[in-house]
């Protein structure tokens, strides 16, 4: 079990990346915003903090009215970010200037004008509504701001560990036959061509490894959309969910999804469908209490029936608070996946000493890990800790 502040420590360079898991959008959008297209990705951006506020539709009029009526709630309300981007102005600027009639007359003019321009990229529809283009563009965004930044880390691309390794663990040395190169022992390879006195290495002089198949991992990311979760925080675990899908499935794994609150609002069993994923993260919006025993209960119920590797990672900024016993109706939910094979960890967020407490012991019926994080950069590098922990099945 792994408690207090997350440090990622030691992970060992990668070799390049070479897997190719783009999301299923149109083409138009991916090619804008890989050519950096800057109104297209202020645009993807714009819809990415919108969901994560909680906002699945705009109206002009609205906005404006909530920035004159009280620009402080508007601020709370719709955040710094989203202002910015349909007004063109900076926030401060705003607030300073508010009250000023002919400043409220260009304000509303700019407010319009973006509107009018999202409903040309059919970005939103004619009552303000986001469509179906406007999630895709939203899912690129953080798709590839995620895969930017976690790569030249090395917590993305292919997994080197002295004690695990993503194509099986080392089993025995062979003959080298058409292995691959990477597989080959250079020592003894050496030590034998010196045994048989050869000046160079011949053919017959290499040997490689022989490696044991990786077992099968299914893996389940839990969401926590509770209303505590608005804005980045819902953000940055987006991106480690993610992080985690893109990952598992290019190890050839597959992921899951269950993204919980007071319901469970979207539930994927574990798939190597990466777009669909992807879609219905971006999605997610943040909303009312958390179900931790539900939510449980019914991830266990989207693991296949075999013998495999079957991991939910949970990612929280609460202990459980529906239900008249909310903690220990979790707490006998993780025993009951546990019995069926089914390991749990938790990534809790700012999570207070009672909320440790509770979490440490959802974890060790679930034979699992707690990490607690107290810094929102870290979550995908935490959840992708989790994912190279498990052992092969």
């Amino acid at each position: 079990m792994i408690t207090g502040d997350t440090e990622i420590k030691d992970h060992s360079p990668i070799e390049e990346y070479t897997g190719k898991l783009a999301p299923s959008v149109d083409k138009g959008l991916m090619r804008s915003v890989l050519e950096n297209d800057k109104q297209t990705i202020d645009h993807g951006r714009l819809i990415s903090d919108s969901i994560n506020k909680g906002f699945s539709s705009f109206t002009p009029s609205t906005l404006f009215e909530h920035l004159v009526k009280n620009y402080s709630i508007a601020r709370n309300i719709y955040g710094e970010s989203i202002i910015r981007k349909l007004t063109g102005y900076e926030p401060s600027d705003i607030q300073k200037n508010i009250k000023v009639p002919e400043f409220q007359k260009e304000l509303i003019k700019n407010i319009e004008e973006r509107f009018e321009k999202l409903k040309e990229e059919k970005l939103i529809d004619n009552e303000g509504r986001l469509t179906d283009k406007a999630i895709d563009l939203a899912s690129l965004i953080l798709y590839t701001e995620e895969l930017d930044r976690l790569m030249p880390k090395g917590f993305i691309g292919e997994r080197m560990h002295k004690k695990e390794h993503p194509y099986g663990m080392k089993d025995e040395v062979r003959k080298y036959t058409k292995d691959r190169y990477r597989d080959i022992e250079i020592r003894k390879t050496i030590r034998k061509a010196i045994r048989r006195s050869h000046i160079e290495i011949l053919k017959d002089d290499i040997v490689s490894i022989r490696r044991k198949s990786k077992g099968k991992k299914y893996i389940i990311y839990g969401l926590d959309a509770s209303g505590s979760m608005k804005g980045k925080k819902i953000e940055k675990c987006k991106k480690a969910g993610i992080a985690l899908a893109f990952k598992a499935i290019d190890e050839k794994d597959k992921a899951g999804l269950i993204i919980f609150g007071t319901d469970i609002k979207a539930a994927i069993p574990p798939t190597d469908n990466f777009p669909e994923l992807l879609k219905e993260i971006t999605k997610a919006k943040a909303t009312a209490q958390t179900d931790i025993a539900r939510t449980i209960s019914e991830s266990a119920k989207l693991f296949p029936n075999e013998k495999a590797t079957k991991h939910l990672i949970l990612i929280t900024d609460a202990i459980p608070t529906k239900g008249e016993k909310p903690v220990q109706d979790a707490i006998n939910e993780a025993a009951i996946a546990a019995s069926e094979n089914i390991t749990i960890s938790i990534v809790g967020i700012d999570l207070n000493k009672k909320g440790i407490e509770n979490a440490e012991e959802i974890v060790r019926k679930g034979s699992g890990r707690l990490y607690v994080a107290k810094d929102l950069e870290e979550i995908d590098q935490i959840v992708l800790l989790d994912y190279y922990s498990l052992g092969n099945s």
